[in-house]
């Protein structure tokens, strides 16, 4: 990985931006079974900021063991149109669903600066008859709705719309620099207005935080208004990387819960299955 780590191409709000070389930027997927069988990650790293994120572990392999290093040191990953075009075309012909951002957010705000989704999508958009699944919890996939709209003519596509809780306070602090719920529904509601399907992540559920019927019920009702097909949820995934980051941050903002976390994952990344 080392030779493929290139020099710092912009810095600010305190956060360094790499470019990354790539020898290929989708992955096909050959772990346990998923509703996806190819992965695109435009970026290592992500500003967002969520306590919660299972990806802080995959810094460690660029050597950077310091946890609040994947939110701060984020990797640009280069992009070869004519290989993007080959490796979509043997996606589709696989019949698998290529799915954009399963481990950080696609539209996270160095898309703003770098535009690196934007060319992924362009890419796409020459590739009729994909199946393509889009992750984010950004307001900034708007900006792209004409062109989902124009890949949604050719190819299937859906826009997944990460949002935890409906409670904005709440959201802030489980989520620092991620846009407010509020703007999120609101991003739904432009794609689905646009022809694009949308659907509501609610992904992780934190127990004891997120994980009472009035936010689940508060969520499903605003994102059935914003025009999503559906809706799909998972309980909090506590890795190792995700596990020491996650329970510093409830021992200082929410420490009455650290007994019962440490109750439901005791001895496992997994919720104790009664709960789930």
């Amino acid at each position: 990985m080392a030779l493929r780590l290139g020099p710092t191409i912009d810095e600010r709000r305190g956060i360094e931006y790499h470019e990354l070389r790539t020898e290929s930027l989708i992955g096909k997927l050959n772990a346990r079974p998923m509703p996806f069988g190819w992965t695109v990650n435009p970026y290592r790293g992500c500003e967002m900021g969520c306590h919660y994120c299972f990806a802080r572990y995959t810094h460690e392999f660029l050597g950077l063991a310091d946890p609040d290093a994947f939110e701060r040191t984020i990797y640009v990953k280069q992009v070869d149109r004519s290989r993007l075009v080959r490796e979509l075309r043997k996606a589709r012909k696989s019949g698998q669903t290529v799915a954009l951002g399963t481990a950080t957010d696609p539209y996270q705000p160095a898309e703003g600066r770098f535009e690196v989704t934007r060319r992924i999508l362009e890419a796409a958009g020459e590739v009729p008859g994909l199946r393509l699944s889009i992750t984010t919890k950004s307001s900034l996939v708007t900006r792209d709705a004409e062109l989902l709209c124009a890949i949604a003519g050719v190819s299937e596509v859906t826009v997944n719309l990460s949002i935890t809780t409906a409670d904005a306070a709440l959201a802030r602090r489980l989520e620092p620099r991620a846009p407010r719920p509020d703007l999120r529904f609101g991003a739904m509601r432009t794609l689905a207005d646009a022809g694009v399907s949308t659907r509501l992540f609610i992904m992780p559920i934190l127990p004891g935080l997120t994980d009472h019927e009035a936010n689940l019920r508060a969520l499903m009702a605003a994102a059935r208004e914003a025009g999503a097909g559906d809706a799909e949820s998972n309980v909090l995934f506590l890795r190792s990387g995700t596990r020491e980051t996650f329970m510093r941050f409830l021992a200082i903002e929410f420490p009455r819960l650290v007994p019962e976390y440490e109750r439901l994952y005791r001895g496992s990344a997994y919720a104790r299955p009664d709960y789930v």
